[in-house]
């Protein structure tokens, strides 16, 4: 029953691959762009030329932000459950961190654009004033009062990612072995001094290979990111004041028009890049514990 399980799922996933593969080739052939680097979208099935590279940079680029948010916290939090706090509270504020996981999509998605967007507008209009000539932080495609920006979505991934971090993060912490903290101890280590020998060092690649894990989650979005980022017709400029589209939030944001096969079979190659790119992330997850005997 376990290898007849282990070989669905696969079998599952193979599949998936393969549908959009066929489904993606016909429009593929037709395409009048360059698929991979045209940063343009025409999915109209009479004069095909789209291409995947500006849904793609504003997918990563809104999800490395997130992610670089999430992790500091999420090893925080994982710490202070793990080490510092009293088990009498470790265990409920753990379950409050696991129930951000329990809300849906959508109710982030409401929650950024009409109560984090206008309480970070100060902070955008400020950071655009006065290091606007960062790239970064330069000014983009979208209006800054209305905040329907990566910065905004960024934001509001990050939290959406702080349940899988840490939930993964904190078991990793808690399978150091009792041993190393009580020889540290013993030789008159603090507190953070044992934390920063032994129970970075042990749980370290874990630590990553979760981030890796909240990053193919961040990667994948889409209701959320589809509320809060405003579409947009301009080519992505690496600001974090752009709006535009991930490839989740494009599809979800044409599904209604899926009327022609060709049409729909643009939105589903661009699929298949997500696909691809989701599993690379988490095959690199896996990758990092591979050879740690204590992950095993």
């Amino acid at each position: 029953m376990t290898v007849g399980s282990g070989v669905t799922v696969v079998v599952m996933i193979v599949l998936i691959g393969v549908f959009l593969l066929i489904q993606a080739i016909p429009s593929l052939v037709d395409n009048n762009a360059n698929f991979l680097f045209s940063r343009s979208w025409n999915a109209d099935p009479a004069a095909l030329a789209f291409g995947v590279l500006d849904l793609l940079l504003v997918t990563v680029f809104s999800s490395i932000f997130a992610l670089l948010i999430a992790m500091p916290i999420s090893l925080g939090i994982a710490l202070f459950l793990t080490q510092y706090a009293p088990k009498r509270l470790a265990r409920p504020f753990g379950y409050l961190v696991d129930l951000l996981a329990a809300v849906p999509s959508i109710i982030y998605g409401l929650w950024g654009l009409y109560e984090l967007a206008p309480a970070l507008r100060p902070i955008s209009t400020w950071l655009n004033d006065t290091l606007g000539f960062i790239p970064i932080f330069a000014t983009g495609s979208s209006n800054l009062a209305i905040g329907q920006t990566i910065f905004t979505a960024g934001i509001v991934l990050a939290v959406m990612l702080l349940p899988i971090i840490t939930a993964i993060s904190r078991e990793v912490f808690d399978r150091t072995p009792t041993m190393h903290i009580e020889g540290a101890l013993a030789l008159g280590a603090t507190k953070w001094e044992v934390v920063k020998t032994t129970v970075l060092p042990f749980g370290r690649a874990g630590y990553i290979s979760a981030s890796m894990l909240g990053l193919g989650r961040a990667l994948g979005e889409t209701i959320a990111l589809l509320i809060i980022l405003a579409s947009t017709t301009q080519t992505f400029g690496f600001s974090l004041f752009d709006g535009g589209d991930t490839i989740a939030s494009k599809i979800a944001r044409a599904a209604s028009e899926f009327n022609d096969p060709k049409g729909a079979g643009a939105y589903i190659a661009a699929g298949l890049v997500l696909f691809v790119l989701t599993f690379i992330v988490n095959a690199f997850a896996r990758w990092i514990i591979a050879g740690h005997k204590e992950y095993e």
